[in-house]
């Protein structure tokens, strides 16, 4: 009987011992199996990785590598509106409401991309349009760089000189030549008086508070914000020559404007300027008409619409209209012209004289002559008026 229960136990033993030994094969087995499993998975994600490292670099490569038809670019007809500059560099014109793939199509029919496929499928991916404009390519350029200009808005520059002295009809003709905006949108723009009012601006227009200037605009640029440029220039400008000029109301304000833009086209040497000034100011304290030439010949060329005179005559002088400064006293009702820094300085600091008169005394040095009294002026001369714009 005790042998028989120690067999027994011993069977037990050896059994539980065998089960332990296939439970650690199990083991083995199923930890080398997870092994297995875990580096193929890690082997593919690598070569995945590998791959589509590889490709991302193929399409950098691609993307930002310059175009190699650029020998084709010798016949760019005039229909593409892509032409070389002396500099190599290359003017493109992205028009009004054109699509990314007309763009892209002119681009590869010039050689400047390789493919318009590309360019379309570079377009949707980036999700941002082209915008209108004309553009500079400097070369060498990647589709990936002249994507990223297109979409930029950064346009070329054309310089437009607005002269002292000009007026807004005059002005918005300089700028329809420039190819900035129409003259038509700019006279309504400057006209229009939710503008005017935003100035503080106590006149019908904003004729005298665009300050005559190089700017810097693209072309076809609206014309609300050329006015709006100019118009903070003036008022920046006139900063530098009157930091306090806020303390003066907007009628007070806008009768140095006044005289400074009549100032502007009597003038024709800088240092006499404030001496004009003066003697329009000392004529307003005592009630005597201004008498300037140059409001009757702002009534005869942008109000009668005539051409510009060289002398004014006496016939002139008897023009019915509130501008005409020889028959009504005090201010006209607004600015007659766009006053420089030379003017406005005058209209700010006057020189203070007892003179009432001026004359054009040297035609060819433009030199004045001022003096006190009437019987002076009239030994003076002739009335002449400052020489048109060019």
């Amino acid at each position: 009987m005790r042998v028989w229960k120690y067999q027994f136990k011993r069977s037990l033993e050896q059994s539980g011992e065998g089960e332990r030994k296939l439970a650690k094969v199990k083991h083995k087995k199923k930890k080398k199996s997870f092994f297995s499993v875990f580096f193929g998975i890690f082997s593919f994600l690598v070569a995945l990785s590998v791959i589509f490292i590889t490709l991302a670099l193929g399409a950098v490569m691609y993307f930002n590598y310059p175009s190699q038809n650029m020998q084709r670019n010798n016949n760019i007809s005039d229909f593409d509106a892509i032409k070389q500059d002396e500099d190599g560099s290359y003017l493109i014109e992205v028009r009004r409401g054109e699509t990314s793939q007309s763009v892209g199509l002119r681009l590869e029919r010039t050689g400047l991309i390789n493919n318009r496929h590309i360019w379309n499928v570079l377009c949707r991916i980036s999700n941002q349009h082209i915008k209108m404009g004309t553009y500079r390519i400097e070369m060498p350029a990647s589709i990936l760089a002249i994507h990223r200009l297109l979409v930029s808005g950064r346009e070329i520059l054309h310089s437009v000189t607005i002269p002292e002295g000009v007026t807004i009809r005059r002005a918005s003709i300089i700028l329809e030549d420039a190819g900035i905006c129409s003259a038509s949108s700019f006279i309504a723009s400057a006209r229009d008086l939710s503008i005017v009012r935003e100035y503080g601006i106590p006149n019908q227009t904003m004729e005298g508070y665009l300050f005559p200037d190089t700017y810097f605009f693209p072309k076809d640029f609206p014309a609300d914000q050329v006015v709006r440029k100019m118009a903070d220039n003036f008022f920046e400008r006139l900063e530098t020559i009157y930091p306090s000029y806020h303390v003066f109301t907007a009628l007070e304000l806008n009768e140095k404007v006044i005289i400074a833009s009549i100032v502007e086209r009597e003038y024709r040497i800088p240092d006499e300027a404030p001496l004009m000034a003066g003697v329009f100011f000392n004529r307003l304290r005592i009630n005597m008409g201004l008498q300037s030439c140059a409001t009757v010949e702002y009534i005869i060329t942008e109000i009668l619409g005539r051409p510009h005179p060289n002398v004014i005559l006496n016939q002139d002088l008897q023009i019915r209209n509130p501008y005409n400064t020889y028959i009504h006293r005090g201010l006209p009702p607004g600015p007659i012209s766009a006053p420089g820094f030379v003017s406005l300085n005058a209209a700010m600091y006057p020189e203070r004289t007892n003179f009432l008169y001026f004359r054009l005394a040297d035609v060819a040095s433009g030199r004045h002559y001022f003096s006190r009294t009437h019987d002076e002026h009239i030994r003076a001369g002739q009335l002449f008026t400052k020489p048109s714009w060019p």
